[in-house]
C-alpha cells in the first residue's frame, strides 16, 4: 500500500491507477501502480504525458510498475515514447555492457559482489543524456537493489566551504590503462590506433600522455565541473563522478588491493581537485557520507520501470547474490556548455 501524494493527481483510467511514496519519509523514487493488467503504458503515457513530465521533474524519478513491461522491445519502446529517443551513446566506456536489442543494454557487468557508488551517468563526459532508464527482467534472490539519491538535496548537504572549492576548482579524473586490468583504452575510447584516440582527447578535453616502458600504457586526465544549474527548474544538482571514482570510496577489499599494490598515481581510477592536489581521505569521506544521507532504495518486481532524471537523481546498484538481469537505456543528450550554475 502506497502513501498517497498530499494533492491527489488525476490520470485517465484513474481507478486503474495507484500513486504515492514508498513510505511517509521516502518521496523517492514517486511509484505508479497499475493494477488493471491489459493498460499499455506507451498509450498511458501518451495520455498522461503532461502531469507525468511534471511529476517526473518534482521527484526525479518515477518507478512504473505493473504495466507488464518484459521485453526489450518494449523497453525501448516506452525509452521512445516518453523522451526524445534512446541513445545509441557510450563514450569513455568504464565497465562493459552488453547491446540487447536497438539502443537497450545490459546495466553493467561489474561484478555482482561489488558495490557501484551513487553518480550520475556519464557526467565526466562532455555530453551526458538527461534521463536514464532502467527495466527489470530478473529480480536477484538476494541484493541487487538500485538506490537512488535526490542530487538537489546532494548539493545542500555538501559543507558549504567544500562544496565552494569543488565548485570554484572542479575535479580532475585520471584514468590509468594497464594491460589485463580494468579495461583497455582501444576499447574504452573506440579506436583502433593511437591517432584515432587522440582525436578523441582533443575534441573532448581530455589530456593524455602514452608510457612506453613500465606497467601503464596510456594516462588520461580530464577536469569536469562538479555541479550544475537543472535546465527545467533552476535548482543546483550535485552533478559528478568526483566522489564514484575515488579510490576511497570504492569497497574496502578493492580499495586494500590497490593501495597495496600500486603507487597513487598508478591507480586505474582517482580523482582530485581541479588544480591536480589530492582530496584527502577525510574531504572523500565528507563527500561519501552526503550522498549516503540521501541515498533510498526499492525492492526490484519484474516488468518495473524505472525512469530517472540524471541531472537531480544519482543512482546506484547493490551487490548481489543469484541471477539478476536489469536493462538500461538512455535519452535526450545534453552537453555540459548549455548547462552552467
Amino acid at each position: 500500500m502506497l502513501v498517497p501524494l498530499s494533492e491527489a493527481v488525476s490520470f485517465t483510467h484513474n481507478e486503474d491507477i495507484e500513486c504515492g511514496f514508498i513510505s511517509e519519509t521516502q518521496v523517492l523514487p514517486l511509484v505508479i501502480i497499475n493494477k488493471k493488467s491489459d493498460l499499455n503504458i506507451d498509450q498511458w503515457f501518451e495520455q498522461n504525458r503532461e502531469v507525468l513530465i511534471g511529476l517526473r521533474q518534482e521527484y526525479g524519478a518515477i518507478l512504473f510498475r505493473g504495466f507488464g513491461v518484459e521485453s526489450a522491445a518494449a523497453f525501448e519502446s516506452f525509452v521512445d515514447t516518453s523522451s526524445g529517443g534512446s541513445l545509441d551513446t557510450y563514450q569513455e566506456r568504464q565497465l562493459k555492457r552488453d547491446r540487447i536489442e536497438g539502443n537497450v543494454f545490459t546495466s553493467t557487468a561489474h561484478p555482482k559482489e561489488g558495490e557501484i557508488f551513487l553518480h550520475n551517468e556519464q557526467s565526466f563526459n562532455l555530453q551526458f543524456p538527461r534521463f536514464v532508464y532502467f527495466n527489470c527482467h530478473k529480480v536477484a534472490p538476494v541484493g541487487g537493489a538500485t538506490p537512488l539519491a535526490d542530487t538537489r538535496k546532494v548539493f545542500n548537504a555538501v559543507p558549504e566551504e567544500l562544496r565552494n572549492k569543488l565548485i570554484k576548482l572542479g575535479y580532475m579524473y585520471r584514468r590509468n590503462f594497464m594491460p589485463n586490468l580494468y579495461c583497455d583504452w582501444k576499447w574504452a575510447f573506440q579506436s583502433e590506433t593511437q591517432e584515432q584516440a587522440e582525436e578523441y582527447f582533443k575534441a573532448n578535453e581530455i589530456s593524455w600522455k602514452w608510457h612506453d616502458k613500465g606497467l601503464i600504457t596510456l594516462s588520461t586526465e580530464q577536469v569536469r565541473p562538479v555541479a550544475l544549474a537543472h535546465p527545467e527548474t533552476g535548482e543546483k544538482c550535485w552533478f559528478n563522478h568526483c566522489t564514484s571514482f575515488n579510490v576511497n570510496t570504492i569497497e574496502p577489499r578493492a580499495r586494500q588491493f590497490l593501495k597495496g599494490s600500486l603507487s597513487e598515481h598508478e591507480y586505474p581510477n582517482h580523482t582530485y581537485y581541479g588544480d591536480g592536489t589530492p582530496i584527502s581521505e577525510e574531504d572523500s569521506e565528507t563527500l561519501k557520507q552526503a550522498y549516503l544521507a540521501e541515498k533510498v532504495t526499492f525492492q526490484w518486481v519484474k516488468g518495473d520501470v524505472l525512469m530517472v532524471d540524471n541531472l537531480s537523481v544519482a543512482h546506484a546498484r547493490e551487490p548481489f547474490d543469484g541471477d539478476r538481469l536489469v536493462l538500461t537505456a538512455f535519452s535526450d543528450l545534453h552537453d555540459w556548455k548549455d548547462t552552467t550554475l
